[in-house]
């Protein structure tokens, strides 16, 4: 056997980390795209079947998450860190399962989602979603460093964007909303679509420490 066979035992056959983390950037951002249309749609029923789709999503994602995890266990060698991909894998899967409880508790609460804060926590969460992925992608070649410092920066804006509107939304919900059973419900949201955007900027943590020691 030569010596080029015998090192591609130890070679990872493709490049199955790249392609599989892709897929689940694609996931998240079309979560984060279907959340916007979930607090876009009045219609309860309708709005029911949207909440569906991202569950199967989410259910997609494990799926995904799950053989990232099978991988990490078969390949001797990885391309970075075996911790960072855990990281990394486990941020994401936090993204996704978030956004889906987030719809979930909509519905589940019979909350109106035509509320100033809920509308502009879905803005950020797709927007977030979507920089995640575009950084995600970047991964593979590492080639265009200013697409990921730039996606850094925006997700951490976000996150800090997040953060004000969590607080006006408190405060204008104490001021205008008389029924209290009211005011407990949308905290919990703006409690719950506030966490998505710490999430994503979780996971942005992970690609800037992969990044600062593979670039």
């Amino acid at each position: 056997m030569g010596l080029n066979s015998f090192m591609k035992i130890f070679l990872p056959k493709d490049k199955i980390f790249y392609t599989l983390f892709e897929e689940v950037a694609d996931n998240v951002a079309l979560m984060g795209k279907t959340l916007k249309a979930v607090v876009n749609e009045p219609d309860f029923d309708t709005r029911a079947a949207i909440i569906a789709k991202i569950e199967d999503l989410e259910h997609a994602n494990d799926e995904l998450t799950h053989r990232i995890f099978t991988e990490l266990g078969r390949n001797f060698i990885t391309p970075f860190d075996r911790e960072d991909i855990h990281y990394l894998a486990t941020s994401l899967d936090d993204i996704c399962d978030f956004t889906y409880s987030t719809a979930k508790k909509i519905n589940f609460y019979k909350i109106n989602p035509n509320d100033q804060g809920i509308q502009k926590f879905a803005d950020l969460i797709e927007q977030g979603c979507e920089v995640i992925k575009t950084a995600v992608k970047e991964l593979r070649n590492m080639k265009n460093m200013r697409n990921i410092t730039d996606a850094l920066v925006k997700v951490n804006s976000i996150e800090n964007q997040a953060d004000d509107i969590f607080d006006l939304s408190i405060d204008r919900l104490f001021e205008t909303e008389p029924d209290a059973k009211e005011v407990i419900k949308k905290r919990e949201i703006y409690q719950i679509m506030e966490l998505v955007t710490d999430k994503c900027e979780d996971a942005a943590n992970v690609i800037e420490s992969i990044v600062i020691k593979y670039a």
